[in-house]
């Protein structure tokens, strides 16, 4: 009987990846199961799958750093998205890591991010009972939220990939790609758009770290990748100088960007109008759309407003805020 492409493909794996890669033919396999496909295997058919739904779609108008940027050119959750999966895949490529399952990871490691970026996440912290983190949410999107509440029914490898890839370690080399590209990414493309925004000038950051890590962005990213290249082996790892001049690196970034009022002016803002959402649909839930309604009946209301909210783009945030609380005009 004729193979199909699926079991040509993992033919191919055990040919050209490292014994230490995540092979797709050896998944822990899904929550429910299914039938494979016979082009795709397992991963690639969860990167398509979360390149397909809602939530992948929204990142685009959804903040990274700058709250509502009128340049065209600012990151937003998606582009960042982008960006770790391209030093993601470049990475795994060169370790003979299961790219398609790296590049599933990556897709999907931000899905369940807030509006606003990380004061929206600090808002439903405060307010929602048991907290909240971006990263668990990414996980409740994949699992329960997305297709009317069936969920994407992803792979393990690719469920503890984003679940881990702020907070602990990933079974895989691929996750644990994941999360040191998600750090590499943010950091150097946060500096990008620090400098449109007149924050900060390369000069500004200190020659010394320059001097390990490269004068540009672009000598930044290489020099970091390269140093994950030739540093991992059972563990993926940065050298140890270059280690230091990235921990540095971030040190000056949240002295001088992340806790920058000029970046940060309007976080205040963001966060109150948050927590005046999540108030309003836990008092008024009858106004939850009806799969958040759904959720309520069977979790609690604090548990379908945080799911509501943190769906929003900030857009949608701020017209819901405005559709509530703001009078509109009254017309003769």
């Amino acid at each position: 009987m004729d193979s199909t492409i699926r079991e040509q493909t993992w033919a191919l794996e055990r040919q050209i990846l490292s014994p230490r890669a995540a092979f797709s033919e050896n998944s822990k396999g899904r929550q429910m199961p299914q039938e494979e496909c016979p082009v795709r295997t397992a991963f690639q058919r969860d990167r398509d799958r979360i390149i397909h739904c809602n939530s992948f779609r929204r990142l685009k108008h959804k903040t990274q750093v700058f709250l509502s940027p009128e340049g065209d050119h600012y990151r937003t959750r998606l582009t960042h998205t982008l960006e770790v999966s391209q030093i993601a895949r470049t990475i795994a490529k060169a370790l003979r890591l299961n790219e398609d399952l790296t590049e599933a990871i990556a897709l999907g490691h931000d899905l369940g991010h807030t509006p606003f970026g990380h004061a929206g996440e600090k808002a439903l912290n405060e307010v929602v009972p048991d907290g909240f983190k971006h990263y668990e949410q990414s996980l409740r999107v994949v699992d329960l939220l997305e297709k009317d509440g069936k969920g994407l029914n992803l792979s393990y490898e690719v469920r503890n990939g984003i679940e881990t890839h702020t907070n602990g370690q990933a079974d895989t080399l691929e996750g644990r790609v994941v999360r040191l590209s998600d750090r590499i990414a943010y950091i150097n493309h946060d500096i990008d758009d620090a400098i449109s925004a007149d924050v900060l000038t390369e000069e500004m950051i200190p020659a010394g770290i320059r001097e390990r890590l490269g004068w540009y962005k672009s000598q930044r990213i290489s020099t970091l990748v390269l140093s994950t290249i030739k540093n991992s082996g059972e563990d993926i790892r940065l050298g140890g100088d270059i280690e230091s001049a990235f921990d540095e690196l971030h040190d000056f970034m949240f002295e001088r960007v992340y806790t920058n009022p000029k970046c940060k002016g309007e976080e205040g803002k963001a966060k109150a109008m948050v927590k005046c959402l999540y108030e309003n649909f836990v008092e008024n839930p009858d106004q939850l759309p009806p799969d958040y309604a759904k959720i309520a009946s069977t979790e609690g209301i604090p548990r379908a407003a945080c799911d509501y909210i943190a769906g929003m783009t900030d857009r949608f945030a701020v017209k819901t805020f405005t559709d509530l609380y703001v009078p509109k005009s009254w017309g003769f």
